[in-house]
């Protein structure tokens, strides 16, 4: 066979398949359809898995394990996609949506934290003089206001109040201080900021840089009223006390607004560099909270405990929207609280809950207590669940189901766990695989630059071979549109084109995952996070996972650094020891009975604390670049020994030899 006949029968193959793919899933479907005549179910069923192409039998044994799952996944998706199509089709916005749901139980609570709460009307009337009072500043329809501020029950309805104005909030990482705060102000455009006046102080700090933009200072209703009142900064307008003066009643929405107006600026992280201001539009927030309380089979009397940060998706849109949108109460805390985690949900009889990051392994660091399994919780949402601890976590919390979510704030590659499968991430089925359209695709696993066939395509991924995960992005539905960013260069840098044909477009999600021949997916590492050493590829959330296992869950971060004159990185971890009771000779122990010699890190940096985002991923960007160098911190260091293969401290001497090439590695 030529090149180009080998290409043409391949061609034929893959449309053949499609095609019985196609039938067979319509077979599956009409399966599911007639599942109260068994006979006729299985027929239907053996029929759809024979017309799979390549090893029936295999496909068979496929269907019988996820048809189930499958099921329940299709389920979710035509709901999600057939309401907010219909929601889209209606002009719905988040306001319009808040209308509907704050008439349904006006007297219901919608946020509680601590003994305080807000109800929905209240919430509403909060809002309109939000409205009232912001119109009558002189801010029109499409400008910028940024919200920075610690998590209270008026957090929400500010924003909300402005969204009525037709006015976009950029939620503001309350972490942020100096260059990294005035950036996210000035990338986004805003034209004024509210503040709490808990963060007063970090608004001074940087009043000169940002001079020309009108202040509003909330002082909140949960400091005691025995307390000082807070201060008002000089020339910032005391928002709480002049509120009282507005009318609360209904703000109309000003002029037409569309389900595809942004509604939000919600940042990314910033763990390797400035924050992004990633696009939230109306139907996009509708979508995230909609597709997890029908995933969650949750409904409007569940009680959610949300204890992140209200400036991030996952707290802010994911668990507050389950009131705005959905009519759930929501459960806030100021700041996580691994101790009184379980406390809270108790004291409020929640019934769902969430998690992010490293939470789980912080609440599996407290002392057992007889609140771990007091709670009515059915359900736990989130995703960072390490598979490491899954199941310790499941059996010592008494969990029904962890719903563990794959997601970024503005990417539209969404994955989730429906059956609680350890580990997992979520699944793809793979009998119909073609109806949510996500991809992986072969790339450099250090580099992150994605791998091409001779036609310029990109090389799709079989089972259990890592790969970069890609989402395609189609403007025409909402699940798959990308908004990106507010600056247009980052949105480009996360395209990706010529995919799978001519002039198709993926997003980008920079994360190498594994998927199995079940269609379930598991995370491996970042783009960028996994490094070479000894000719070997290292993931770096691998050996995190091992290290936090040895150490008692502590944090660990696992980096590469470079070594003059030695090809590849060398790994280095630093692990966050506030007690001082790190056993360095049992984690060495550990890291030798569990990892091969290569995945070792060859150095150890102890850390007075663990550097966390406000969303518990762990900061990696200031460790790597001052890697092992002496005099930079006060950190103990340590050098796995080549010869002994025990972690010595790592001496002044020790360290000129080994960047002079003295030690040998």
């Amino acid at each position: 066979m030529t090149e180009k006949t080998v290409v043409r029968f391949e061609e034929a193959e893959r449309k053949k398949t499609t095609i019985l793919t196609s039938i067979g899933a319509a077979g599956m479907l009409l399966g599911w359809l007639v599942r109260g005549s068994s006979l006729l179910m299985t027929s239907v069923a053996l029929v759809s898995a024979y017309l799979m192409t390549g090893n029936r039998y295999q496909w068979i044994y496929i269907w019988k394990k996820t048809f189930y799952r499958d099921m329940l996944g299709l389920r979710v998706l035509l709901i999600t996609m057939f309401k907010i199509w219909m929601w889209e089709k209606k002009g719905m916005t988040v306001v319009k949506r808040w209308a509907e749901v704050a008439r349904q139980d006006p007297d219901k609570k919608a946020f509680v934290m601590g003994d305080r709460h807000l109800t929905f009307r209240q919430g509403d009337e909060f809002s309109n003089r939000i409205a009232w009072y912001f119109k009558r500043q002189g801010f029109k329809s499409g400008e910028v206001i940024a919200l920075f501020m610690d998590t209270q029950p008026e957090y929400v309805f500010i924003w909300l109040g402005l969204a009525k104005l037709r006015v976009t909030t950029a939620l503001v990482n309350t972490n942020l201080r100096g260059a990294q705060l005035t950036h996210c102000l000035k990338i986004a455009g805003c034209k004024a900021l509210v503040f709490g006046d808990e963060l007063a102080d970090s608004v001074k700090e940087i009043r000169s840089e940002i001079h020309d933009i009108p202040l509003f200072q909330f002082n909140s209703p949960d400091r005691p009223a025995l307390e000082k009142p807070p201060t008002i900064l000089q020339d910032a307008a005391p928002l709480a006390s002049e509120l009282t003066e507005m009318s609360a009643e209904a703000f109309t929405e000003a002029g037409t607004a569309s389900p595809r107006d942004t509604l939000l600026y919600i940042y990314t992280s910033g763990t390797t560099g400035f924050p992004k201001a990633a696009v939230i539009t109306n139907i996009r927030y509708l979508l995230i909270p909609l597709g997890v309380h029908t995933s969650a089979r949750l409904s409007s009397s569940d009680i959610v405990y949300d204890p992140l940060p209200l400036h991030h998706t996952a707290g802010g849109v994911l668990g507050g929207g389950q009131a705005l949108v959905l009519g759930s109460t929501v459960v806030l805390r100021k700041k996580f609280s691994a101790s009184n985690y379980w406390k809270d949900i108790a004291k409020h009889g929640c019934t769902a809950a969430q998690y992010i990051g490293e939470i789980c392994r912080y609440l599996l660091a407290v002392p057992p207590s007889p609140s771990d399994r007091a709670h009515k919780v059915r359900v736990i949402m989130g995703n960072g669940l390490r598979p490491q601890i899954w199941q310790e976590f499941v059996e010592r919390f008494g969990v029904e189901r962890v719903m563990e979510f794959y997601g970024a704030t503005e990417g539209n590659s969404n994955l989730i766990n429906l059956d609680s499968k350890v580990g997992a991430i979520g699944f793809l089925s793979r009998l119909v695989s073609s109806i949510y359209p996500l991809t992986l695709v072969k790339c450099d696993e250090i580099t992150g630059e994605i791998l091409r066939n001779s036609d310029g395509r990109c090389i799709s991924c079989g089972p259990h071979e890592p790969g970069l995960l890609l989402g395609k992005i189609d403007p025409k539905k909402a699940i798959l549109t990308f908004a990106g960013y507010a600056d247009k260069t980052a949105s480009d840098k996360k395209m990706v084109r010529n995919v799978k044909k001519e002039g198709d477009c993926y997003f980008n999600t920079g994360d190498i995952l594994v998927m199995d021949h079940f269609g379930y997916f598991y995370f491996k590492d970042r783009t960028g996070d996994t490094f070479r050493w000894r000719g070997e590829n290292v993931s770096t959330a691998e050996v995190e996972g091992v290290i936090s296992t040895l150490v008692g869950l502590k944090d660990a971060i696992v980096y590469g650094v470079s070594i003059p004159n030695v090809e590849g990185k060398a790994g280095m971890a630093a692990i966050a020891d506030p007690e001082k009771k790190l056993d360095i000779p049992y984690l060495t122990k550990g890291l030798r009975s569990s990892l091969p010699a290569f995945a070792r890190p060859l150095f150890l940096r102890v850390l007075p604390e663990p550097p966390l985002t406000s969303t518990f991923k762990l900061r990696k960007k200031d460790l790597i670049e001052q890697a092992y160098t002496l005099g930079l911190h006060e950190d103990p260091m340590y050098f796995l020994d080549q010869k002994t293969g025990e972690y010595v401290p790592l001496t002044r001497k020790l360290y000129d030899d080994i960047v002079k090439g003295v030690v040998r590695l």
